[in-house]
């Protein structure tokens, strides 16, 4: 088929769904996009590409934007022609959503009744990243039921969890082994299926981190719990599925490690796409503590006995490298706090770590030489661990008989492994610094140091992390991926997409097209904007504060059913709780005073009762919030959702900005809150019959040059302006 004939079939799959959907209307809008996705996907060449001479030519790749707004329904413009596609040409879809809840909405719901509906059949499977399962091995050995060696009673209680304690109790040990014991029963007698997230209630990070599966510590078929293992298990179910829906962490961690489906030769949809920068920036930063560094000598210690077992020549060097990493992190920590620390102490009061950052990325001159010094340490060690890692692998293949024993050595060595990539990851990093001769566009890292107190022990850390997104996505994903969807209700900032393509690594790149779907929401006549001013400056925190919290109190005390009001921070929504007359309390419900869902079904049994509910929440309300009709008949935006000031990623960003003779204001700051904005607003109108008011006690919305620039991006609402009360 050529590429027209394939994205006409897929077209005529997505029309013939919508026809076989009892109720279902047809939506312009959707089908637009689905045109679209058909189209992308036809024009993408995957797998090797020859040229007519016989050698290897350059693919077409294909990639579209697509901002689709609230009410199009997304799920099914991509999901429809993608799966068409991938059947027709034997190939994958492989679904990258940013929440579990997207995830679990498209497993649990759309692809089940897409599924029913479309004429050839498809399988489909969740993926999920390794250590959200339980590793039977680990299991095992710390319930108690497994090889247990004295010194692995360490792994019950990971450092960070005990430096607060160092003198642990035996009951506590008890009680853990107790825990791991109960577990490795449910486990075994079929009552949970080894993951985390189907636990009632899941363990905390210390407790099932101890546990859960990881790849350095894995000797996969070697393994002599291979067999019933639920990690493997659950990989045989991606293997026989041609839609696979993951995670933007998951994508992005496992790049290159053949977890997922090879990006060149699979058709790669990313549903919450507004999130995939970030996602970046959090993935590729790296740290390190300076401070907690007694893991060294058991990896050391463990490295020495098992490669001496082995008679592995390269562990001869072991104990310098480990030497040398001990004085050198004890010699940066003090460093640190010689240049830094007057600095870090000041801010003892803060809300949590005290943190400095390196100014233009460019380190003091006495911290070159020791990091450098414990990069090289910690090369030298990886190196001696991954030839005893290759020998255990090697010794396993040729003594089945033993693979219990070898493989509870392999994961006692790769339970500590990683922190020692962390550290050479973060040193090298840090390390970073501009070549001779380069020019101001060289883009520095961001780093910065910090410092906290757990329990009576004092932590110093050193962080790294690029500072452009888009770079780092250009160079690790967009490099791989030959055809692509990216979509959102949110990727136009300002009435652009400029931003988005340049945080994304999209910008410039031929192979990317754009489109935006318009909502089939009227809008103008399903909502009101009330731009209600203030008589204080909003950058006068206390004044301002203290009057919208009366123009809050007097709008809410007139909600008749459910109602969102959206914070900027923990003190702006303390100070408006505090104000609450005695007979408004019982109608308000604060974010983290129950559990989430626990605090929505409350809401939703209280409008459903025909009693007024007003939800109190921040910015993770104001996002993936699902309230039709009287759930949410108003929205109340506090204040302008700006980033707050203190994210050394953004300061770093912003500082080069400047240096460059750009300005990262009207840059990076007003797009990146037109985005949020929009997404706050985005809770007021969830389906054509929704009526309802979204207020903004900012007066900067419709004062300012900026406020002009937001509101482009916002839905097309009625606007009302409200002098101050």
């Amino acid at each position: 088929m050529s590429s027209t004939e394939w994205a006409q079939a897929a077209l005529q799959s997505f029309d013939a769904v919508v026809q076989a959907t009892e109720g279902f209307r047809s939506r312009a809008g959707q089908r637009l996009m689905a045109e679209q996705v058909a189209r992308t996907f036809s024009q993408a060449q995957l797998g090797k590409v020859d040229d007519e001479e016989g050698g290897e030519a350059a693919p077409t790749r294909s990639i579209a934007v697509i901002q689709a707004g609230t009410g199009v329904g997304k799920s099914l413009a991509y999901c429809a022609p993608a799966i068409a596609l991938a059947l027709a040409r034997g190939t994958r879809v492989l679904i990258s959503t940013a929440t579990v809840a997207l995830q679990e909405q498209l497993v649990n719901k759309d692809l089940p009744a897409l599924a029913a509906r479309m004429p050839q059949p498809f399988k489909f499977a969740l993926a999920k990243g390794r250590g959200r399962y339980v590793c039977k091995l680990k299991l095992d050995r710390l319930a108690g039921t497994g090889e247990a060696h004295g010194e692995d009673d360490d792994d019950l209680f990971p450092e960070e969890a005990a430096s607060a304690r160092p003198k642990r109790s035996h009951q506590e040990t008890e009680a853990r082994i107790q825990f791991y014991s109960t577990m490795a029963q449910t486990l075994a007698k079929g009552a949970w299926d080894g993951d985390r997230d189907s636990l009632d209630t899941p363990p905390e990070p210390e407790v099932w981190s101890p546990v859960a599966a990881e790849g350095a510590s894995c000797t996969g078929k070697h393994c002599p719990a291979f067999s019933q293992c639920t990690y493997y298990d659950k990989r045989k179910e991606l293997v026989g599925a041609q839609v696979i829906v993951a995670n933007h962490d998951l994508l992005l961690s496992s790049l290159g490690a053949r977890v997922l489906p090879e990006l060149d030769n699979c058709l790669l949809v990313l549903d919450e796409a507004h999130h995939l920068p970030a996602t970046a920036l959090d993935q590729f930063a790296c740290s390190m503590d300076l401070s907690r560094i007694t893991w060294i000598e058991r990896l050391s210690s463990r490295g020495l006995r098992i490669g001496a077992l082995l008679e592995v020549e390269e562990i001869a060097d072991i104990p310098r490298h480990a030497a040398q990493l001990r004085q050198t992190l004890q010699d940066l920590a003090r460093i640190v706090m010689d240049v830094y620390g007057d600095n870090l102490k000041s801010q003892k009061d803060t809300w949590g770590p005290a943190r400095v950052r390196v100014l233009r990325g460019e380190l003091p001159e006495q911290l070159v030489a020791p990091l450098g010094l414990l990069a090289a340490s910690a090369d030298g060690f990886l190196e001696a661990l991954r030839a005893i890692s290759k020998a255990l692998r090697a010794e396993m293949r040729d003594k089945p008989d033993e693979a219990r024993r070898l493989s509870t050595l392999y994961a006692q060595i790769g339970m500590l492994a990683p922190r020692l990539e962390e550290l050479h990851a973060t040193a090298q990093l840090l390390l970073q610094d501009a070549p001779e001769g380069a020019d101001r566009s060289f883009v520095p890292a961001a780093k910065w140091f910090t410092l906290a107190t757990d329990g009576d022990f004092i932590v110093v850390k050193a962080h790294a992390s690029p500072i452009l997104p888009g770079t780092a996505l250009r160079n690790h994903l967009w490099s791989a991926v030959r055809g692509a969807v990216l979509t959102s209700a949110t990727l136009t900032s300002c009435g652009s997409f400029d931003f988005f393509l340049r945080e994304a690594g999209l910008h410039g790149d031929e192979a990317a097209t754009t489109l935006e779907v318009a909502s089939p929401f009227n809008y103008a006549a399903q909502g009101t904007l009330i731009a209600a001013e203030t008589r204080a400056d909003p950058k006068n925190a206390a004044q301002f504060t203290a009057e919208m919290v009366d123009a809050l109190l007097h709008d809410i005390a007139r909600v008749e059913y459910g109602a969102l009001v959206l914070f900027t921070s923990r003190e702006q929504m303390r100070q408006a709780v505090d104000a609450l007359p005695t007979a408004m309390r019982s109608v308000v419900l604060v974010q983290n005073a129950l559990p989430r869902t626990q605090l929505l079904k409350r809401h939703r049994e209280r409008v459903e009762g025909g009693e007024p509910s007003v939800i109190f929440g921040m910015q993770s309300f104001g996002e993936g919030l699902d309230l039709p009709g009287r759930l949410c008949e108003s929205v109340f935006i506090t204040k302008l959702p700006f980033a707050p000031p203190d994210d050394p990623v953004g300061e770093a960003r912003a500082e080069w900005l400047r240096a460059v003779g750009r300005d990262p204001f009207s840059e990076l700051v007003v797009p990146a809150t037109a985005i949020r904005l929009a997404q706050w607003v985005g809770r007021a109108i969830r389906t054509e019959e929704d009526q309802a008011h979204v207020y903004c006690y900012d007066k900067r919305l419709t004062r300012t040059s900026y406020g002009q620039r937001l509101l482009k991006g916002l839905p097309p609402f009625a606007l009302e302006q409200r002098a101050p009360l």
